[in-house]
């Protein structure tokens, strides 16, 4: 295929998840009522580690940081779907959605980096209690956020480089309701070999190193726990972990099946209702299982009332 197709792309469709119109109004209201609780459950978190001094601890400094990228992550793709929706429009131009594309992946990498950061403080917290404070020192939390920024960015900006190499044709629908990358390289006419293997090496690289180090911070955990004697200490020790292991659960199993499933199904819808779990969905229910049943946000909010 020539080159020159790359000059004729000047949009694609946004397919979203159902073309009824009679849908769409429910689809609108769910997303949107979706995006406020993201929103302004997130952003209260942030606010009440930074106005309140007894939250400057490493877990809330990585647990705000985790709210501030996931509004970021959700206003990245449910604010253009609500306005395709209300203008009865499913355009996006090219330029828009491979910029898109690229914060989805630089969010969705910030994302899995934080979650694996918040394992390694569980760990240190757990299993080496005494010098919990001098490993996380304020500088060490924040090399380690910084670190998180880098790597995502570099990820993001070689997804993007690889995209523009590839050239599109007529076939310009997308079976989602935001520029997925995975679905992007499918729609291409060119050859798309070396995006697929970029793709799926960084997939390794990328999820599967931090998920490792997951799941080794989370053996050492239980190991620890079990040296505890008392029924209540093993209780407070877990229920400092369970939290973050159930979000790690869901991001991670909904993220993985739609890269896989997206392997099998190009153009199903199946992968972009998946995707909502990861994208949509884990980043609303985080201020719910991290905070609001947290006891110390609780007495930082009832001390405002």
């Amino acid at each position: 295929m020539g080159p020159e197709n790359d000059t004729q792309i000047t949009e694609f469709l946004l397919l979203g998840f159902s073309e009824d119109p009679e849908l769409q109004p429910l689809i609108f209201g769910l997303f949107l009522s979706m995006y406020l609780v993201t929103v302004l459950g997130n952003l209260l978190i942030i606010l009440s580690t930074i106005s309140d001094s007894h939250l400057h601890t490493p877990m809330y400094f990585f647990l705000s940081n985790l709210s501030f990228v996931d509004i970021c992550f959700t206003s990245n793709t449910v604010p253009k779907m609500l306005v395709n929706i209300q203008t009865q429009s499913k355009a996006i131009t090219y330029a828009g959605c491979i910029t898109q594309m690229q914060f989805s992946v630089l969010f969705a990498g910030l994302d899995i980096y934080l979650l694996t950061v918040m394992a390694y403080d569980r760990y240190v917290a757990i299993c080496h209690p005494l010098h919990y404070m001098v490993i996380m020192n304020s500088r060490q939390c924040g090399l380690l956020v910084l670190v998180s920024w880098i790597l995502s960015a570099l990820h993001s900006l070689l997804q993007g480089l690889m995209m523009l190499r590839l050239s599109f044709c007529t076939d310009l629908e997308i079976s989602h309701f935001f520029c997925e990358l995975n679905h992007l390289v499918h729609l291409a006419c060119s050859d798309t070999f070396l995006n697929e293997v970029v793709i799926y090496f960084a997939a390794v690289l990328l999820a599967g190193g931090p998920l490792t180090g997951i799941l080794y911070s989370y053996c050492k955990i239980v190991s620890s726990i079990r040296a505890i004697s008392s029924a209540q200490g093993k209780y407070k020790a877990f229920s400092t972990c369970a939290s973050h292991l159930s979000v790690v659960s869901l991001f991670y199993c909904t993220s993985l099946g739609v890269y896989l499933s997206s392997a099998v199904a190009q153009n199903s819808h199946s992968t972009a209702t998946a995707s909502v779990m990861y994208s949509v969905v884990t980043p609303m229910l985080n201020p719910f299982i991290y905070s609001l049943r947290n006891k110390d946000i609780k007495i930082q909010n009832s001390g405002k009332q």
